[in-house]
């Protein structure tokens, strides 16, 4: 044993009552030790654990040790004598080291038994106690469950019927888990529905089980399972596999005569499964193996078909096509991958086809089913086809670079001629014309650093001396660059089309009206904008031959023309406001 689990267990005694306990146990630690080493090189693989229990008051000064062993494979003498001889043998090893350690010996068999016998001193010590040396955990484990045991009947002592280990925390078994059972009686609720209750108590029992798990700190997974007594009952009658098990192998560690009743009838032979029950089983070896041809199915419909189907759907999309349909896929991949860019081969395609084959095939129920080794056989081709399409996506990465970049340059130059042309500047130089709206304070000057950086990017790509990592920033700054510049666009030529825009009160609707040479939209509403009509403007400014036109056409000439700088209201403007609105037309200024 190492020594700083006894130094840890010193540390937790913090009672001003265990002074006493806390000055001989210090004095105690080296010679506890020693015990443990004698004990173990004698009886190694038998100790299932050693522990430290609270004093008693008639043995003041003397230091308390419990050992549990394993007697589950003993053959050679009955449990008692077993038992007498580890204890002699035990009592003689910690005389020789301190006449003032007291031995209490137990068999792990002896420990199931006191709970199947309703008693649970021992249990109770153990969880009072100080794990010194628990190789399988056992120790921890009786010791959470028995504070969480106490927590839970402290607070439910009306409704807790059973407190169960489970059958692998005493067969000395070293487990990742710690699962206990507790059973609940809900055959005198009023209030609430058995199903509130269950939920309401689960929830509170298991919080008490994290609560338990800090107490004790003891590190491992200490999973709570609540069950209302009517359910259980129901299980055992239906043979529900869980509660038999659970009935069969649990080990009490709080029972009002309810489980161990049970469990002895189910060692009696006196509890069986229903008729119904038995029926159930009967043909569930069928519905099993139905359920299993079914999951092939779904493997091959909803895992390797769409496994190999979108990332095919991918490589089209990263090319430039629009995601197209899965039958459209197969035809695409073939054209573009294999005819046109020669980048990938045939074969690979042919196993796309194959698998879209047995899932339409399977979906039209011309196929049936599918074997194991058919499932096998595909998986093999579809991990083959993924690999192959990785590399796909690398090829077509380094095609497209060079795309992008005279694309993002070629996108970019046009936004900037845009720009350029919406505020009536000529000039070959873009550089320069960038210039004069920064001087008017119309753009940023960072906007003109970018577009330079974008085109020294096109020439030292032509190079060969752009790496990858330069390129994705000329595609990220770009991005801020054409975003920058369209948001600039757009509310450039919003502000212009305010100065041309009539707006108008009708009905208790708002609407509007934009006047352009000779055309005029109008937006019956314009909060919506879902119904646009366009008209022709006529000499005298009356507006004529209204038709249905809509916010597509609307933003299509707003893009194609100029806007007009000057705006005439004429009287027959006024009086086809009236025509079009209604004599109750008001003109908003300034809205």
């Amino acid at each position: 044993m190492k020594s700083t689990k006894v130094e840890k267990g010193l540390e937790a005694i913090k009672d001003e009552n265990l002074d006493d306990l806390r000055k001989n146990l210090q004095e105690a630690k080296s010679k506890i030790d020693k015990f443990q080493k004698n004990l173990l090189k004698k009886f190694d693989k038998y100790v299932l654990g050693i522990s430290l229990f609270p004093p008693k008051k008639e043995d003041k000064g003397k230091v308390d040790l419990f050992v549990l062993f394993d007697d589950t494979d003993s053959k050679k003498m009955n449990k008692l004598e077993l038992r007498d001889k580890l204890f002699s043998i035990t009592k003689g090893l910690a005389a020789e080291i301190d006449k003032n350690f007291i031995i209490e010996v137990a068999m792990l068999s002896e420990l199931r038994q006191d709970c199947y016998d309703s008693k649970w001193e021992l249990v109770g010590l153990i969880g009072l106690g100080m794990i010194i040396y628990d190789p399988s955990d056992l120790l921890a484990a009786v010791k959470i469950s028995e504070v969480h045991k106490s927590m839970v009947l402290k607070k439910f002592d009306k409704y807790i019927v059973s407190y169960v280990a489970a059958g692998s925390l005493f067969r000395g078994e070293k487990a990742n888990d710690i699962d206990v059972y507790v059973i609940v009686d809900d055959t005198d609720v009023k209030r609430m529905s058995r199903f509130e209750l269950k939920e309401k108590l689960r929830a509170i029992i298991i919080s008490q089980g994290f609560e338990a798990a800090a107490i004790t700190k003891v590190d491992k997974k200490f999973h709570i399972q609540v069950y209302i007594l009517t359910d259980f009952w129901e299980g055992i009658k239906d043979a529900n596999p869980v509660f038999f098990t659970f009935l069969r192998d649990g080990v009490p560690l709080y029972d009002r005569g309810v489980f161990m009743p049970w469990k002895l009838m189910l060692e009696m032979g006196r509890i069986k499964p229903s008729p119904e029950a038995i029926d159930m089983f009967m043909t569930t070896g069928e519905k099993i193996l139905e359920s299993v041809k079914y999951r092939l199915r779904e493997i091959l419909e909803k895992d390797i078909y769409w496994a190999v189907l979108n990332p095919s759907q991918a490589a089209l999309m990263l090319y430039g096509v629009n995601p197209p349909t899965p039958k459209e896929t197969i035809e695409l991949m073939e054209e573009i991958f294999v005819k046109k860019e020669k980048l990938l081969e045939k074969k690979y395609v042919a196993i796309l086809a194959k698998i879209r084959k047995w899932y339409k095939d399977l979906e039209h129920e011309k196929i049936k089913e599918i074997s194991g080794k058919e499932i096998d056989d595909l998986l093999k081709e579809s991990d083959d086809y993924l690999k192959r399409i990785r590399k796909l996506f690398d090829q077509i990465e380094k095609k497209k670079e060079e795309e992008d970049v005279v694309q993002i340059y070629d996108t970019s130059k046009k936004i900037v001629d845009d720009v350029l042309k919406l505020n009536n500047i000529k000039s070959k130089d873009v550089e320069k014309g960038f210039e004069k709206l920064i001087e008017k304070g119309e753009l940023d000057k960072r906007l003109l650093v970018i577009y330079q950086e974008l085109v020294k990017a096109r020439t030292d790509y032509k190079k060969g001396k752009l790496s990858r990592a330069e390129i994705d920033k000329v595609r990220k700054e770009s991005r801020l660059f054409m975003r920058t510049l369209i948001d600039y666009i757009q509310f450039k030529r919003a502000r212009e089309l305010d100065r041309v825009t009539l707006k108008v009160k009708y009905e208790n609707k708002f609407g509007e009206v934009i006047l352009f040479d000779d055309i005029a939209f109008v937006i019956e509403d314009s909060s919506r904008k879902d119904k646009i009509g366009k008209g022709k403007i006529g000499a005298d400014g009356s507006i004529i031959g209204v038709e249905n036109s809509g916010l597509e056409e609307l933003e299509k000439f707003v893009a194609d023309k100029k806007i007009p700088k000057n705006v005439f209201i004429k009287e027959k403007t006024f009086e086809s406001l009236k025509t079009i609105f209604g004599n109750q037309v008001e003109l908003l200024v300034g809205y």
